[in-house]
């Protein structure tokens, strides 16, 4: 893999925070080796916050996200504070940067870390001038946290802190899953389903098609990519069935109708609830559909901005699909990028994207946040499958998803 193409949903994302005028934009810029972030002496300098991808070695592709001083004030402070607060949902390893001290500020951030059971690196910048205080130095031995000592403008101290985040990398970041490839054993082919319509970016694929090509021939599988329209001519012309087919939701019905019963059969956007999300949630998400009724509202949310063109899926298929199961009027919102409702309750439902640009910790975090508001969460591919009435067989890949799909019909 060349890590400086590696899509920013594949790398680990490095978040970085602190007061303001700790030094947290110029240890971005000692770390990159370039002038990323503006640097100032003047507090609030970042605003929104900087993006860096970059290939740090041992560990691979990583993203730092500079983020503003969480301790900044006024009206528009408190609008860099609430991005900043953003950022926490997609962080992977925390850069908790210090001056030396500690204040309630650093043991509010270190909290919030700790509850969503983040990696914590405390850096105490800045050394050549300001001591590390008994304070900082008790927060470090009691948490058990490795603490930096760097000094930002020479560059002291950044050995050591690519040694502490090389000890600290999450194993689910290390053990690099698998989109599809353990569903096709090496050897065994795959064929993906991918039609070519309006919204098919020119020239090229999209993202979950191109990284599930990409993941099969990794593991020594074999793919054929086809459109819909070619699916029964190709499994005609094998001489053995395929271990998997893998459709564009779009394209179900018209898909499980070309593919023969005995060959499994999923989507793309279901791969992705499971690769970058949490299947067992999204089942149960999607299971939730059937409790749905005339007047409710239903949250779509996407991870990426686009403009709608014509048949767009979230503006105007999943709505009418799921209108139509229904048999009467839902009230749809919908919201893109980062953008988020803070109070999920007045919704029966939250109707989520595939993700592909996202890293899974921020998916999660929307998992979470929903679980905490006992509001159901489920994706495009799983919300289609059952509103066409072809969940079942869509999860039947995957035997704990499955389970649960079956699990009612056991109970009647």
């Amino acid at each position: 893999m060349n890590y400086r193409a590696a899509p920013k949903g594949m790398r680990l994302h490095i978040g970085i925070f602190g007061r303001r005028n700790v030094g947290k934009s110029s240890l971005l810029n000692a770390i990159t080796r370039q002038q990323v972030s503006i640097v100032s002496p003047v507090a609030g300098t970042t605003t929104d916050p900087v993006e860096k991808p970059m290939e740090l070695l041992p560990i691979g592709p990583v993203l730092f996200i500079d983020t503003a001083g969480i301790d900044d004030e006024g009206d528009l402070g408190e609008l860099r504070v609430s991005q900043s607060h953003k950022a926490f949902e997609r962080t992977e390893v925390a850069l908790l940067i210090t001056d030396g001290t500690w204040t309630p500020y650093d043991a509010a951030l270190l909290d919030r870390f700790k509850a969503r059971q983040c990696p914590v690196i405390l850096i105490a910048n800045k050394h050549d001038t300001h001591p590390v205080s008994s304070a900082l130095q008790d927060v470090a031995t009691q948490h058990a946290l490795p603490l930096v000592h760097t000094v930002a403008p020479t560059g002291a101290g950044l050995a050591n802190l690519r040694e502490a985040l090389v000890a600290v990398v999450p194993a689910a970041f290390l053990a690099q899953p698998t989109i599809v490839a353990d569903l096709v054993p090496p050897g065994e082919m795959a064929i993906l389903v991918v039609p070519i319509d309006k919204e098919a970016p020119k020239g090229r694929l999209i993202m979950p098609q191109v990284q599930s090509i990409r993941d099969l021939l990794d593991n020594d599988a074999m793919c054929l990519v086809v459109k819909e329209r070619e699916l029964r001519a190709a499994l005609e012309r094998l001489r053995q069935p395929p271990a998997l087919v893998v459709t564009d939701s779009q394209a179900f019905l018209k898909v499980a109708a070309d593919t023969p019963p005995s060959v499994p059969l999923t989507s793309f956007s279901i791969l992705f609830a499971r690769y970058k999300g949490d299947l067992l949630a999204m089942t149960a998400g999607a299971l939730a559909i059937a409790k749905l009724k005339s007047g409710d509202r239903i949250l779509i949310a996407e991870a990426c901005s686009h403009h709608p063109i014509g048949e767009d899926i979230g503006q105007v298929k999943i709505p009418r699909w799921l209108s139509q199961y229904v048999g009467g009027k839902l009230h749809f919102q919908h919201c893109q990028g980062r953008d988020f409702p803070e109070d999920l309750s007045p919704y029966a439902l939250v109707i989520h994207c595939g993700a592909c640009t996202w890293n899974r910790q921020q998916v999660l975090a929307r998992v979470m946040r929903c679980q905490e508001a006992g509001v159901p969460i489920t994706n495009y591919g799983m919300a289609i499958a059952f509103s066409l009435g072809i969940l079942q067989r869509a999860l039947a890949p995957f035997p704990a998803a499955h389970a649960m799909v079956l699990a009612p019909s056991r109970a009647d």
